[in-house]
């Protein structure tokens, strides 16, 4: 079993290179995930609600840098009806992620979150970015399940450079947030982008940390993917720093889902889309067998798909969902793993919910 006792031992495994040595994280992360989390991998219906956002990230093609793209949003029956279509597919979770756009109300949300929960029965995540408490509160009200909200790096003046702040659109401290998002009952992920310029080994080393700190039941890690039409994509060197600098590669990537699974064996981890794009012969695949557990399959009706390009060529874009279905359960099946039925609850949160059960008063404030 792999030690990682201390910063060193972590970053050692960042930088190790030789396959024959990485065998054995693989192989550690795998049996991890086999005794934590088990051999299902949970679908989670990914429904891409909105390309607006008033963000002025500068990596991201749905960003207001974005001139040229076609903006949307999808309207509360389109929505409940792609929730219908996952219910169809058999699916336990939907997945309702979008930029931030003040366009998605906190009572419109609510009112779909209602609908989904009454219609369909199925676990509702949210991935809605930056709201304040009122927002969250009422929409975990109204049935939410959980919160994605990625921190991206844990590196105060990187994050500053890829998240500038934008006109009437003050940014809120992600870290505390997140913390505030876990206290009102919220199963919460987060994540980070893997080879920003400037990101250095020690950088990643303290990203997993933070993981390890935020008690995280859900972790997305994929690689920098940046959009052509956004200033750090234009200028990357403006954006580097002048010290080493991280692969935004495939390897990198999954050394960092297989710490990942070590550091915090509980929680879901996605193969994610971004993964899934730089290599998509097996992305996919790699990242399951390198500590994942979870896949979201793309629900979002094909004609706005195509709109919401977080980065070029994104995997899956031009599947329906019914395609899209069969594809992934087959490369699940193809690697000895089954699908998980039902919503997917993270250790922590089963945990939590029968000692919650066994002492009432556990939790409450």
């Amino acid at each position: 079993m792999i030690e990682l006792r201390s910063d060193h031992d972590i970053r050692t495994w960042l930088v190790e290179r030789d396959e024959s040595r990485l065998e054995t994280l693989w192989e550690a992360a795998d049996q991890v995930r086999r005794a934590h989390v088990g051999e299902e991998v949970h679908l989670r219906g990914l429904i891409e609600v909105s390309n607006r956002c008033r963000r002025a990230c500068t990596y991201c093609g749905i960003s207001v840098h974005n001139k040229a793209i076609e903006r949307y949003r999808m309207t509360a029956d389109e929505i409940v009806d792609c929730a219908r279509r996952a219910l169809d597919l058999g699916f336990g979770t939907v997945v309702l992620q979008g930029g931030e756009d003040p366009g998605l109300t906190a009572s419109m949300v609510a009112g779909c979150i209602t609908r989904i929960k009454q219609e369909t029965g199925l676990a509702v995540t949210l991935s809605l970015g930056e709201r304040t408490d009122e927002e969250l509160t009422r929409w975990r009200e109204a049935g939410a399940d959980r919160y994605l909200l990625r921190f991206e790096t844990s590196n105060p003046a990187i994050y500053a450079r890829i998240h500038p702040a934008a006109p009437n659109c003050p940014s809120l401290d992600r870290l505390a947030l997140l913390r505030r998002l876990d206290r009102l009952g919220y199963e919460i992920g987060s994540g980070v982008m893997v080879g920003i310029p400037g990101q250095t080994w020690d950088d990643l080393v303290q990203d997993l940390r933070t993981f390890q700190s935020l008690d995280l039941d859900m972790i997305g890690i994929g690689p920098w993917l940046p959009h052509p039409a956004t200033p750090l994509a234009q200028d990357i060197e403006a954006f580097a720093g002048p010290t080493e600098q991280v692969f935004n590669d495939r390897l990198t990537t999954l050394k960092m889902v297989a710490l990942a699974r070590l550091l915090v064996p509980d929680a879901n981890l996605p193969a994610t889309t971004a993964l899934a794009t730089i290599d998509k012969d097996q992305g996919r695949e790699l990242g399951l067998m390198s500590g994942g557990n979870v896949i979201m399959p793309n629900l979002t009706p094909p004609k706005y798909r195509v709109l919401y390009e977080l980065y070029p060529d994104k995997a899956c874009v031009n599947e329906t969902a019914e395609e899209c279905d069969v594809c992934l359960r087959g490369r699940i099946a193809r690697i000895g793993r089954t699908v998980g039925e039902g919503p997917g609850q993270s250790p922590k949160q089963r945990r939590t919910a029968a000692m919650t059960i066994t002492d009432p008063t556990r939790g409450a404030a």
